[in-house]
């Protein structure tokens, strides 16, 4: 009987996470050099992309561009406590600050505060302008809490994909 993974998908063999590994690092290989990276020829490896797709592991591709050079110099985490925890509440703010620039991510979290979000922005009058005129005015927020990055140790988006764990 075939293994499933949490979303009640076919296990992932060696030559799965293979790809996936590649791909996290290099979106743009061919199929060719891929296929022979992970020992198949192209139709088979062609298939198995298509599959990971499908199967939703592989959700896109994207070009990681430098910040620095398009002049978001500035990389800033802010904590948002609401004034009342709710379904609506959460629903009201979730939706008012995908709809802001500037947010690269949005995470509803545990602890003090009720959502971690992160921002690059080009300077701190860019900064004063998101927190002050967008920030502060959306939705039920009583108030935040910002984390001005001073140096970037590690980015990444690439999950550590190795064996099969023996966890079921």
């Amino acid at each position: 009987m075939t293994k499933l993974l949490k979303s009640g998908h076919r296990k992932l063999d060696r030559i799965d996470r293979n790809i996936l590994n590649i791909l996290q690092k290099e979106g743009r290989i061919s199929y060719t050099d891929l296929a022979d990276r992970v020992g198949l020829s192209t139709t088979p490896c062609m298939e198995r992309v298509k599959r990971l797709e499908r199967d939703g592991l592989i959700t896109g591709y994207h070009a990681q561009v430098n910040p620095a050079l398009l002049g978001f110099d500035m990389l800033v985490f802010v904590e948002i406590s609401l004034s009342y925890q709710s379904a609506d509440a959460f629903e009201l703010f979730s939706k008012a600050v995908s709809e802001l620039p500037y947010i690269l991510e949005c995470h509803l979290v545990s602890g003090d505060a009720d959502y971690l979000l992160k921002a690059r922005l080009q300077d701190i009058t860019q900064y004063r302008g998101l927190l002050g005129d967008m920030l502060l005015k959306l939705p039920g927020v009583k108030n935040s809490k910002s984390y001005i990055v001073m140096e970037s140790v590690k980015e990444s988006m690439e999950l550590p994909i190795g064996p099969p764990n023996n966890h079921g």
